[in-house]
């Protein structure tokens, strides 16, 4: 859905108030720290951890889960290619708003396909906003063998296709700012995600 036609008659009003002026109010800089990986690598469970710890630490946070998002903003996506590139639009989108705000917007997000990624990216680079990219690089077996939705289950069943590691690819980061490998508790990947932002 990147070749959406773009909005006519519309007017960018820009704010009164600075990032600067913010990051005073705030005590802190925005920032977006994206995690990808496959269903059941553990992001949503560190995005948690890491959501307590920075505000445990007087910094504000909100996680900006992707299940959550698909109960409202992105509820009318389905999970053909072309609504996954839209729900990782409209997610990065959300998280720049927030980042810009003040807050470090956390994003656990499947988010297969590294162009899709790259493009939050360059929009957050392109305003001057602070990207974190986190890869959660939890094996397709140890995913599967936790399989906390009974997703995989269904997937080898044949009762959803399109399905991330099992019938559709998976595109892991080249150059991501940190990797999360299996063995690290939830807690110990929050905290090395957090010394890259405090």
């Amino acid at each position: 859905m990147t070749d959406q036609p773009r909005s006519t008659n519309v007017t960018y009003h820009a704010s009164a108030v600075t990032r600067a002026e913010r990051e005073v109010a705030t005590g802190h800089g925005g920032a977006t720290v994206w995690l990808t990986g496959l269903s059941g690598s553990g992001k949503s469970t560190i995005a948690a951890a890491l959501e307590h710890r920075l505000v445990a630490a007087g910094i504000p946070a909100y996680m900006l889960d992707g299940d959550n998002l698909r109960h409202g903003l992105n509820g009318d996506l389905g999970f053909d290619a072309a609504s996954r590139t839209e729900n990782v639009r409209r997610a990065g989108e959300v998280a720049l708003l927030f980042a810009d705000a003040g807050v470090v917007a956390i994003v656990p997000l499947i988010s297969p396909y590294r162009a899709d990624r790259d493009r939050v990216r360059a929009r957050h680079t392109e305003v001057g906003v602070a990207f974190v990219e986190v890869f959660v690089a939890t094996p397709i077996e140890v995913c599967e063998g936790r399989d906390p939705k009974g997703l995989y289950q269904k997937a080898r069943a044949g009762e959803i296709t399109g399905f991330t590691g099992v019938d559709d690819p998976y595109e892991a980061p080249e150059h991501p700012e940190l990797v999360v490998n299996v063995g690290l508790s939830p807690t110990e990947a929050a905290e090395q995600i957090a010394q890259l932002l405090l």
